[in-house]
């Protein structure tokens, strides 16, 4: 059986706009309240990867630390088009250190 999940990013409006001319479906948000309940109905709702800006991520770390938990969906920190705050690399040191036993990278 072949499962087909959707792509999907969060963020400010000016952030990722740009992501629709890619065919990624964008949702808008402001608050960490929003960002939350977009969170949760994308991965209900057959999305396999999920992108959020990191300043968006930085209003819900509950959420996204949540959907480390999972294998789907992939829940991936972006910067925004205000620069990056680091986050997003350093879980993938994170990661890559978990899964090889040392920071490669």
């Amino acid at each position: 059986m072949i499962y087909m999940f959707k792509v999907g990013v969060i963020g400010d409006k000016d952030s990722v706009l740009a992501f629709k001319a890619l065919g990624v479906h964008v949702f808008t948000v402001s608050e960490g309240d929003e960002a939350r309940k977009m969170v949760d109905t994308l991965a209900r709702t057959n999305y396999g990867v999920i992108f959020i800006t990191e300043q968006i991520a930085s209003l819900i770390p509950d959420t996204v630390e949540r959907y480390d938990k999972e294998i789907i969906p992939a829940v991936i920190l972006i910067p925004s088009n205000q620069g990056t705050l680091d986050i997003g690399i350093r879980r993938i040191n994170e990661n890559v250190e978990k899964a090889v036993g040392s920071n490669i990278l």
